[in-house]
Parts: structure tokens; sequence; C-alpha cells
């Protein structure tokens, strides 16, 4: 492999900026080479719309991708839970890395708890926001079960927008992503992790795609072979798991869907996969929740065929009709 610099296709968020540098890291130890970041404007950067208005499913990644065809940068790296479930043909997810925490994590004013917001609010209702239909359904559903007054509110921006609604007053707290504020090193903000027991994340949430051309040269295929290097086979079964499960659910990243693969180990060796997933109107009055436990599975269409066994018994039990409009 030449000493050339490799050319790593990435959104200009803070978050992307910070995940991607932490891969060039990577690939640089790997390859030898070094990596320089393209920076490049997708959709849902630049649309104000809600995420379920424009669709949700690849409006963060059809420019990583288009610019990767053309050959203006030689990968890319995704967030996994923003790529659409259908891979294209021409590309190929060369690594998974080992996952960060899949939960979700609550910044709250007066550094409080979920169970704690509405009691300490003037109107006795707290106002939470989130941009996630999924994230809605559990939270009002837990609030529900448990007696508490919340109000979800659905946001856009990056996380200073997001936490500036708090810092402002506006809404006493925001949900977002463990994963994201651990890689900006904002974890210190957290007030309250969510269990998820009680909100399911996004399926492939906390994972990252290393996403590449397949292979249609000679210096792709050694390009893939080096970045297989930075995968971990265990967090590409979990998500794989997932994934398939939001396919044959036909359902988008936006969709009300939650699913987390446990990998469930015997000391220190892995045993046991656990998908349990969830599908519910964003006002938490029904929910679909389901789980199954099997044998790791060791290869992709085994992987595959443990997320679609899921998703039939959540669409025999009319998880279909939890979703409102289905994606495309």
């Amino acid at each position: 492999m030449s000493n050339k610099a490799l050319r790593l296709g990435t959104r200009r968020s803070k978050l992307a900026m910070a995940q991607s540098g932490q891969v060039a890291d990577a690939v640089s130890r790997v390859t030898g080479r070094p990596v320089e970041l393209v920076e490049i404007t997708t959709y849902g950067d630049v649309s104000r719309e809600h995420l379920a208005q424009i669709g949700g499913t690849g409006v963060f990644v059809a420019a990583l991708r288009e610019a990767l065809l053309r050959g203006e940068v030689d990968f890319a790296v995704h967030s996994l839970k923003d790529l659409p479930t259908t891979q294209p043909e021409d590309l190929v997810l060369a690594a998974i890395p080992e996952r960060e925490d899949p939960r979700d994590v609550v910044v709250a004013r007066d550094a409080l708890k979920v169970t704690d917001l509405a009691a300490s609010s003037p109107t006795g209702v707290a106002r939470i926001g989130t941009g996630a239909p999924r994230r809605m359904a559990q939270l009002n559903a837990y609030a529900r079960a448990h007696g508490l007054d919340i109000e979800t509110v659905p946001i856009r921006g990056n996380v200073d927008t997001r936490i500036g609604f708090v810092r402002s007053g506006e809404l006493d707290a925001v949900v977002l992503a463990a994963a994201g504020l651990n890689r900006i090193g904002r974890s210190d903000e957290v007030t309250d992790f969510l269990s998820v027991d009680t909100v399911l994340p996004a399926p492939g949430q906390g994972a990252l795609a290393i996403e590449c051309r397949a292979g249609t040269t000679a210096q792709d295929t050694e390009l893939i072979a080096a970045l297989a290097r930075l995968d971990d086979p265990l967090t590409r079964a979990a998500v794989t798991a997932e994934r398939s499960l939001l396919a044959a659910l036909e359902a988008g990243c936006s969709a009300p869907v939650g699913a987390l693969a446990d990998l469930l180990a015997d000391g220190q060796t892995v045993k046991e996969m656990r998908l349990r997933a969830v599908v519910g109107t964003t006002d938490g009055t029904t929910l679909v929740q389901l789980s199954t436990t099997g044998p790791v599975p060791h290869t992709h269409d085994d992987a595959m065929a443990f997320g679609r066994e899921l998703a039939t018994e959540m669409l025999a039990q009319g998880a279909a009709g939890l979703m409102g409009e289905r994606a495309h």
C-alpha cells in the first residue's frame, strides 16, 4: 500500500468530526498512511425539518456515498443508526468497530433525573426534548406506567443546540445518545442514564460504520482488507440482527422502533445473544415489546435471520399498525 494520504469523507458536525478523527487515527495505525478528513454537507445537516418529515432514512448518508462513488473520498464514516438497511452493491461496510455505550441519556436542569423533573417544575409537567419518535414512545409509556407528568417536545439541532434548550429554560431536559456525548468529551453533562429496560436504543446506536467502494480496483481491495482489521465481529453480529429486524418491519431510522442485541457471557466466553425490540405509538399508549435469545450468530445470514424472526413475531402482534407511515 502506498504512503499517499487516504481521504475520509465525513459530515461537518462536531460529533461527526470527532468520531471520524478517532477512526482516522485507527486507520493510520493499521495502514501506516496519513488520513485527511474531507468535510461533506448532507441534506440532513442543512434541512431544518424534523427527521420524520424529511424521511429520516439516508438523509445524513447519501452525499457521503455519492462522494465515495465519484472517487472524491476513499472511505466514509457513518453513525450506523443513520444508514438505510439496504446496502448498495457498489459499496461495502468494510468495518464496524467495537460499539460505544448504546444507551440514551438525559441532560436536565438542576442535575435532575427524569423521575424528579415534573415534581420540581412550576407547571407540574416536565418538558423533555427529543427528535426521535422512538424515544417519545418509550418515555411516554414509562411516564404513564409510573405516574409521571411529562410532555415530549420534538427538537432538531446539534448537541450544543439541544442542550441549549435546557440551559435557556425552554425545556426541562433533552434526551441524547450516550455514545455521542462520550465521543465529544461531554459525558460529564449527563444527569441521568436511561436503562435499556426503560428505553431501548435505535438499532445500531453507538456503533460506527466504515464504508468504501466494493473492490472494483486492486487499491479498493487492498483498502477493504486493511479496514477490516478494525472490525469487531461481535458488534457486527449484534447490529446486523438489530438492522435486520428494522428492515423486516419495513421501518426507517426515524420510525418508533427500538432494538438492542445483548451478548450474554458465561465467564469470559460469549455464549448467547439476546435481541430485544419495541415498536410503539409516540404517545406511549400502545407498545409491542418482544425478545428472543439464541446462539451468537457466526455468519451474516444467521444474524439476519435472528432479526427477521423476531420482527415476524412483532408483526403478528400488530407492530405494523403502530409505526404510522412506512419508510421506503
